[in-house]
Formats: structure tokens, sequence, C-alpha cells
């Protein structure tokens, strides 16, 4: 639906201006810094979406997509750390999408690759 794409495409360039904050460990701020989880659940805030700010309550949210149905806006879960999901982030398109890691803070990196594809959670869609 175009209206879905046409949020989608501004949660994503609302997100790309938060690139090189840093990440806090349970943090919500998108100024400040936020977790990967507290970082979706505030931006998604701005676009009417209440989530929980947890990665493994997140991924019960939404309709259930495939990666390769996966549009922007669409959010992103894998298991880094434990059974379920324990991460997640924002898809972008084009095979990448936007979150808060441990390491660089907030940035924009590949959603597949031989890190990401064994640990690939599930992909939902929560945009209406």
């Amino acid at each position: 639906a175009p209206s879905y794409s046409s949020t989608g495409s501004q949660v994503v360039n609302f997100a790309t201006q938060f690139l090189g904050n840093p990440y806090v460990w349970g943090g919500t701020s998108l100024t400040k810094g936020a977790d990967c989880s507290g970082f979706v659940l505030s931006i998604m805030k701005k676009y009417g979406v209440s989530l929980p700010h947890h990665s493994g309550s997140q991924a019960q949210c939404g309709k259930k997509v495939s990666l390769s149905e996966a549009q922007p806006g669409d959010l992103v879960f894998y298991s880094t750390d434990g059974p379920g999901a324990t991460f997640c982030g924002i898809y972008s398109g084009d095979g990448k999408f936007i979150y808060a890691g441990t390491k660089n803070g907030v940035i924009e990196g590949e959603a597949f690759g031989p890190y990401w594809d064994e640990r690939f959670y599930g992909a939902k869609r929560i945009l209406n």
C-alpha cells in the first residue's frame, strides 16, 4: 500500500537523523543515547506506535514478514545473545538496517551477511 511505503520511508528518514548517537544500555533517548530496543521504540513512538522496551517483546508485535518481503520501516530481529530475539533494528531498504549497537552507537549496516544471516530471528511489520 502506498501509505505504508510512504510512512516507512518517513520512519527511515527520521531514524537517519540520529546516526552517530551513542549506545546507552537501557536508554531510550534519541539524543543522549539508547539501546537497540530503546532506539526502535523511540523512533516508532513518533509515528503513533507504542512498543515495549525489550527486543523479545517487540518481536511479538505486528505482522510477520519474510526478509525478502521486508520494506523500509519494518523491524528486523536477531538472536545475538541467547535464544529468541535479543537484538533489533529498523529495516531501511536495500539490505540494510538502522540500529543502536554497543560498539558504534546508532549506525546503518548490512542486514545480511555471515554474522547477521545465522542470527536472523524474524521481521515484523508494525506500521499500518
